[in-house]
């Protein structure tokens, strides 16, 4: 499998295959359906065979706390930071390792920065004065200032690529842009409901019926997508994160498929238990979703988000991890004085924080990037098999 070069950030393209060959419709089905029972069913099967009831993991509207969380510990929290930390070096490594004249390398600006790119930062300063303001005559409106916010940034970082290239995820590839809204409604939408198991998270909103709930809730959870993959995208037209994670170390297992197996199995495990064991799974939630579409995808014989490591080629799986970490850090801080908020309740670490979020819990955002991307790039495989193909 090639690399398309209209893909943000370099997205696997099934329209570009050896032999120009379309993906079967019933590995999306199939894929999609494994991913879709084992996400679901599988900390249900968990939680019911420790004889835990059910119920409680179906209240909607969320409202009671069930999940008696470990108290702040010492030992668990150095023992995190230190695995953290290795992780951090990794990153840190590879930026430094780079030669003074290399990391100063730019291309100039392809294009102006757009018009419409200063509507986004107008429209984002509006929103946040509003949203971290409380004005008696917006009182009818304050619950709903993220949504603008997001899709205020959304624009602006569009806007940052188009200057950088001359072109952007938005303008490109509109109909990838726009179906990534609905997408990722859904997609956080399994996150939220594995939280109900861990209750690592919750929101402080009015008392609303679960229409209300729902609806509130889709909205913002729709920015999602869009803004990580076009972080993503804008990322990648800087060649300083090429320089850096291009030639890294290879990761190249000899039987893939058997470690897939592998994966698949601990990562299901894991999913079971989480409801039973969350004080000590907790981060699950973060990773194993990631992982089962990975072993999914290997087993297919697909090329996946992490594929280029076997080469030494990190500079995909990096920016699509550091993405989300940068949009994690708006989404905490445009958090922090809204009206509509949600707050932390994290095992053995919960303190130090950075706005609501315990510093070390930042950490989650990396896989989370990870993850984004692999849905990013299995929309892209599905537009691309939905197209006519030439030749």
């Amino acid at each position: 499998v090639l690399k398309c070069a209209d893909c943000p950030g370099g997205l696997t393209c099934s329209a570009i295959m050896n032999n120009a060959k379309k993906m079967p419709m019933l590995n999306y089905g199939l894929k999609f359906l494994i991913f879709l029972a084992m996400l679901l069913g599988l900390p249900l099967i968990g939680v019911y065979a420790a004889g835990l009831p059910i119920s409680l993991y179906f209240q909607f509207p969320p409202k009671n706390f069930y999940v008696s969380h470990a108290p702040f510990s010492w030992p668990a929290f150095i023992a995190y930071a230190v695995a953290i930390a290795a992780v951090a070096v990794f990153f840190v490594f590879h930026w430094l390792k780079m030669k003074p004249e290399v990391s100063l390398v730019e291309t100039p600006p392809a294009a102006h920065f757009p018009w419409w790119g200063w509507l986004g930062i107008a429209a984002g300063i509006t929103s946040w004065i509003l949203a971290w303001t409380r004005f008696t005559w917006f009182t009818a409106w304050q619950l709903h200032t993220f949504t603008p916010l997001w899709l205020s940034f959304i624009v602006v970082i569009n806007a940052m690529s188009y200057c950088r290239k001359g072109g952007c995820l938005m303008i490109d590839r509109a109909k990838f842009f726009f179906l990534l809204f609905p997408v990722s409604g859904l997609f956080w939408w399994f996150f939220e409901y594995l939280n109900r198991f861990v209750q690592n998270w919750y929101y402080l909103s009015p008392d609303y019926d679960a229409l209300q709930y729902f609806i509130r809730a889709t909205l913002p959870f729709c920015t999602v997508l869009p803004a990580v993959l076009s972080v993503q995208e804008w990322f990648l037209t800087y060649p300083s994160i090429h320089i850096a994670f291009k030639g890294s170390i290879p990761i190249r297992p000899a039987r893939p498929k058997v470690l897939a197996w592998l994966v698949l199995a601990v990562a299901s495990v894991g999913l079971a238990l989480i409801g039973v064991y969350p004080n000590y799974l907790f981060g699950l939630v973060w990773i194993s979703p990631g992982l089962i579409i990975i072993a999914l995808q290997t087993l297919q014989g697909e090329k996946h988000i992490l594929s280029d490591i076997a080469d030494g080629d990190w500079t995909l799986a990096a920016a699509s991890a550091l993405s989300a970490l940068f949009c994690g850090l708006f989404w905490e801080m445009w958090n922090y004085y809204s009206l509509a908020k949600w707050e932390y309740a994290i095992p053995f670490v919960n303190r130090f924080h950075l706005f609501e979020m315990p510093i070390l819990g930042y950490a989650g955002y990396l896989p989370f990037g990870l993850e984004c991307a692999t849905i990013g790039g299995l929309v892209s495989d599905w537009l691309s098999s939905k197209a006519p193909h030439r030749g």
